[in-house]
């Protein structure tokens, strides 16, 4: 995995964390929304992570 998908997966990790933690109904809703869309970018970073090929070999 990336360094960003690595960094997205930590973060959505965190806010879940958070969102089961906290007591009040709005924090809960803020955190369930933050990790929705860290989940949503760790999916995209996955996907554009498959097709970038570093090429090592420089000509």
């Amino acid at each position: 995995m990336t360094k960003p998908a690595w960094l997205f997966l930590c973060l959505t990790l965190a806010t879940g964390a958070f969102a089961l933690s906290t007591t009040s109904q709005d924090g809960e809703t803020t955190a369930l929304i933050a990790t929705g869309v860290f989940a949503g970018l760790l999916v995209i970073t996955l996907i554009v992570g498959r097709r970038i090929k570093f090429d090592p070999v420089l000509r």
